[in-house]
């Protein structure tokens, strides 16, 4: 909250005892210039508006002026808009920026539904989901190594399950009008191959392997920076794990995200993994958002 708005606060609260002199009517928070209020509420966050329109019809109308919200928005919303929706200059040109922000900030899938993207309230930046079916993973069409699998633990309802193979090697690419800001890049993996027993969610690990001779690498480039990093894949199987693969920032001078996760030491097999989808987030937001 701007300090502005925090030193206007006190006022607003003061209700039934806002009045100057005791003989004069009474003045309250309806009393106010709806452009003041409108004002005030730009330095505050899309949450801390919406409660305060609650409180009457001034603050009501003041929460929804257009550059009140446009403010919440990224800078390049219309570019981002026109990626999202195919009926993006439409909506340009007859929705509020209230409602712009509130359908942004909505999970959309883009690309034929492999890939889901949204604004996060408390950043302003996008979060973007890929659907292991979004990914280029070698072997995927061969169902001695790669079989799909629909479960619902899986964010897009289908996971990627590895059996075996001498060469893991898992790439993404991404050409979107993120925002700019500093991003984190997460894989949802699991060791062994879900199943339902009885109704329940088990996991069978009998073709887990492999993972704790050589580690996966980790490749995240992003406007000719890269970051590299490596990890084994010793978690207890049946858990889903956020693997960090890397950090990107967004600039002017970045337009493609690029990144892979691969481990191609042939000199012995590995399998039993699942490939659930790819986490894209605020770099604040530490994989915590899916």
């Amino acid at each position: 909250m701007g300090l502005r708005a925090v030193a206007l606060l006190p006022f607003f609260a003061c209700g039934r005892n806002a009045a100057v002199e005791p003989e004069s009517p009474e003045t309250g928070l309806g009393d106010l210039p709806e452009n003041c209020v409108a004002a005030v509420l730009l330095h505050l966050d899309p949450p801390q508006i919406c409660r305060l329109a609650l409180l009457n019809s001034v603050f009501r109308e003041a929460s929804g002026a257009d550059f009140v919200w446009e403010s919440k928005l990224p800078s390049n919303y219309e570019e981002y808009i026109k990626r999202v929706f195919q009926d993006g200059d439409l909506m340009l040109k007859n929705s509020c920026k209230r409602d712009i922000y509130s359908k942004l900030c909505r999970p959309n899938f883009i690309d034929g539904g492999i890939k889901k993207v949204w604004l996060d309230k408390s950043t302003g930046k996008a979060c973007m989901v890929i659907s292991s079916k979004g990914l280029s993973i070698t072997g995927i069409d061969d169902r001695r190594y790669w079989n799909l699998i629909p479960t619902k633990q899986s964010l897009f309802s289908i996971v990627a399950y590895l059996q075996q193979i001498w060469w893991f090697e898992v790439t993404g690419e991404i050409d979107f009008p993120f925002p700019r800001g500093d991003y984190s890049v997460y894989i949802r993996l699991q060791l062994g191959r879900p199943q339902k027993r009885f109704g329940r969610n088990v996991c069978n690990s009998e073709h887990v392997h492999g993972w704790n001779r050589k580690p996966v690498i980790f490749n995240v480039s992003c406007g000719g920076k890269a970051s590299t990093k490596q990890c084994y894949l010793n978690e207890k199987p049946g858990e889903w794990i956020n693997f960090h693969a890397g950090d990107f920032r967004v600039g002017s001078d970045c337009s493609k995200l690029e990144f892979s996760m691969t481990q191609t030491d042939c000199t012995h097999t590995k399998g039993g993994v699942c490939v659930d989808s790819v986490v894209i987030c605020p770099a604040e937001s530490r994989g915590g958002l899916v």
